[in-house]
C-alpha cells in the first residue's frame, strides 16, 4: 500500500470568516460554520447564516476544525460558507471521501496534541497538507469502509436505543404527574424551596490535572440529559472542615447555575458510591421529605423545565446564569411522596437497562477502533 501526503489527493480549502454584517440569525443566505461549537455527531447545526461568503465548503467536504480546539470532524451536509477555524477537505479522484474521513476521525487526537499556540491551539495549512495517508486502490477504500460502516451502525443503533430511553423517561413522568402546565391531576403547588433541606454552592478552590484528595465535578461532567461523564475529572484537597459543604453523595441533585443559555440549569442525581468534590458552577440540593432527588430532576430536565429555565437565566458576559435563590423560586407540583417513589423505582429501572445498552456500546466502539487502527496502521 502506497502513502501519499494529503495535498496530492485532496482539495484543501481554508476557511475565513465573512464581515460581521453579512451574519444573520436565519432566512436567507447559506449555513455559517465557525468550528468544533456548530458541530454535531457527524453533520454540523445551522444557527447562523451569511449572505456574502467568502470561503465555501461544498456538500460532502470533510469540516475540519483546524483551531480552538484542533480535531474535530463533521461533514458538510450542503454547500456552506466556513470560517477560519475550519479547513474543508475535498475528496480527489484517487480517493473515496468516506475513507477520507475515517482517516480523519482516526487522527484527530494526533493532530490535536501537534496544535501549537499559547492563546489557543491550532495547525496551520502547511500542517494539512503534510500529512501522510495510507492509500489502497478505490476497490480497496470502498471494501474498508464497507467494513466501517458496518461497525459504526452497530454503534448508532446503541445510540439510538439510549436516545429512546431519555424520551421514555419523559413520557412516563408526564404520564405519572401530567402536564406541568394545566395540572390536570390537580396536585398541590409549590416551588422547589418547598421541597428541599439545603441548596449550597460548590467549592471555588482550583482542581488540578493529577493532584488532590478528591475528584472534583465540574459543569461539563454533567450532561445535558442529566447523565454524567467522569471520564475528564480534575481534582482538589478538602479540608475536614469542608468535606460537609462541598461533597456530593449519592442521591444529592447537582445543578448547573452558569454556562451557556443553551446549557445552564443541567440537572442530575449523583448516583456514585463514592462522594466527589462539585465545584463552584454547580449547586447541591437535598430534597426534604416531601420530595425525591428524582422527581426533582425529572421535573427540571422535562421539556416543560428546560423551557422555564431557558427563560429564566440572565447574561453575564457571554455566560447565562440561574442562582441559589432564583433555583428555590421556581414553581413546581408537590405529588405524594409515594407516587414520587414509584417514579424513582420505574427510573432505576430504566437506568439499568441503559446501563447494559452503554456496555453494548463499548464493546461495540472497542470493536470499531480496533478495525480503524488496523486499517491505518
Amino acid at each position: 500500500m502506497r502513502t501519499v501526503e494529503l495535498h496530492e489527493v485532496t482539495e484543501i480549502i481554508a476557511g475565513q470568516s465573512p464581515k460581521s454584517e453579512f451574519y444573520i440569525d436565519k432566512g436567507e443566505g447559506v449555513p455559517f460554520f465557525q468550528g468544533k461549537a456548530d458541530f454535531g455527531d457527524i453533520y454540523p447545526t445551522v444557527s447562523t447564516w451569511c449572505t456574502k461568503p467568502k470561503k465555501m465548503a461544498k456538500e460532502g467536504d470533510i469540516l475540519f476544525s483546524v483551531r480552538a480546539p484542533v480535531g474535530p470532524t463533521n461533514i458538510a451536509k450542503v454547500d456552506c460558507c466556513i470560517g477560519r477555524g475550519l479547513s474543508a477537505i475535498r475528496a480527489g479522484n484517487d480517493i473515496d471521501r468516506s475513507f477520507l474521513r475515517y482517516f480523519f476521525k482516526k487522527i484527530e487526537q494526533q493532530l490535536s496534541d501537534q496544535g501549537r499556540g499559547s492563546t489557543f491551539k491550532a495547525i496551520t495549512q502547511k500542517d494539512l497538507k503534510a500529512l501522510k495517508i495510507p492509500l489502497p486502490s478505490l476497490s480497496e477504500q470502498k471494501a474498508i469502509v464497507a467494513k466501517l460502516d458496518r461497525a459504526q451502525r452497530l454503534i448508532d443503533i446503541d445510540k439510538a436505543m439510549l436516545a429512546k430511553y431519555d424520551q421514555l423517561i419523559q413520557s412516563v413522568f408526564l404520564e405519572m404527574f401530567g402536564d406541568p402546565v394545566t395540572n390536570p391531576k390537580g396536585w398541590e403547588k409549590g416551588t422547589i424551596r418547598d421541597l428541599v433541606n439545603e441548596v449550597r454552592y460548590g467549592t471555588s478552590k482550583k482542581a488540578h490535572v493529577s493532584e488532590g484528595e478528591y475528584p472534583v465535578i465540574r459543569m461539563g461532567n454533567l450532561l445535558y440529559n442529566g447523565e454524567w461523564d467522569f471520564t475528564d475529572l480534575k481534582y482538589c484537597d478538602l479540608e475536614v472542615k469542608e468535606l460537609p459543604k462541598y461533597l456530593v453523595h449519592k442521591g444529592d441533585v447537582l445543578f448547573n447555575r452558569t454556562n451557556s443559555k443553551e446549557l445552564v440549569g443541567k440537572t442530575g442525581v449523583y448516583r456514585e458510591d463514592v462522594p466527589m468534590a462539585y465545584a463552584g458552577y454547580l449547586i447541591r440540593v437535598r430534597p426534604n421529605d416531601l420530595a425525591t432527588s428524582d422527581y426533582i430532576s425529572g421535573f427540571l430536565n422535562c421539556q416543560y423545565g428546560k423551557l422555564v429555565l431557558e427563560n429564566m437565566c440572565k447574561n453575564i458576559v457571554g455566560m447565562a446564569n440561574i442562582n441559589a435563590q432564583e433555583l428555590q423560586d421556581i414553581e413546581i407540583l408537590i405529588p405524594p411522596i409515594t407516587l414520587q417513589k414509584e417514579y424513582e423505582f420505574k427510573i432505576q429501572n430504566f437506568r439499568k437497562e441503559k446501563d447494559e445498552i452503554r456496555f453494548q456500546m463499548i464493546k461495540s466502539e472497542a470493536l470499531f477502533s480496533s478495525l480503524v487502527q488496523e486499517v491505518f496502521n
